[in-house]
């Protein structure tokens, strides 16, 4: 049989091409888990196995085995009956309170995530249903594009309109700075109605 060689740090040791293609999956592995983090985290909603798996051309099930190896390594991701969500909160958030109408809601998204925040979700308290709350982990403008196609498109509607266009968002962001920079941006352009800070 013919024999390959890698050097390694104490010589050279012989590889046969069964040991190959083993080192080749377990970097392979390696490279989709850290792909398939960075999807699940970039994405502004759930991302399902099967999306996963045609994106890297692997079955469900080897998605399914890449995500508990993920989980053991740290990182927080949740399953839903829609699909793949991280939850990593960051060291600092804060809960503020504004009203703004529809055609003002994109500019309100994108000042906050371009001062540095992430609008993790919306909440609105409805007089008769109580408390009503959805996730958006928004942090990119790519995100508020995708979020705002799926208003426009009617797959979903704003939380707001039940409660005349007052609703809450949980904000994360590295610093107490950046956050004192985003209630001042919502301030100065008249959405903000009133935050409560709340610090891990």
């Amino acid at each position: 049989m013919l024999e390959y060689s890698v050097t390694i740090k104490n010589g050279i040791e012989p590889v046969f091409p069964e040991r190959l293609q083993e080192i080749k999956r377990n970097m392979d592995g390696k490279a989709r888990r850290i792909q398939i983090l960075e999807k699940i985290k970039e994405s502004s909603k759930p991302v399902s196995a099967s999306k996963l798996a045609a994106l890297y051309g692997v079955s469900r099930q080897v998605v399914v085995q890449d995500i508990a190896l993920i989980r053991a390594a740290g990182h927080e991701i949740i399953s839903t009956n829609r699909g793949y969500i991280l939850n990593e909160p960051s060291g600092l958030s804060r809960i503020f309170k504004v009203s703004h109408t529809e055609e003002q809601m994109e500019d309100e998204l994108t000042t906050i995530v371009d001062l540095g925040g992430k609008i993790k979700d919306v909440v609105v308290n409805h007089r008769v249903y109580g408390r009503m709350e959805a996730a958006l982990n928004i942090s990119s403008r790519r995100n508020i594009t995708e979020f705002m196609n799926d208003i426009k498109a009617g797959k979903s509607s704003p939380l707001m309109k039940v409660t005349s266009n007052y609703h809450y968002h949980t904000v994360e962001a590295d610093t107490r700075e950046t956050l004192d920079l985003i209630e001042s941006a919502l301030k100065e352009k008249g959405y903000l109605v009133d935050r409560k800070e709340m610090e891990d």
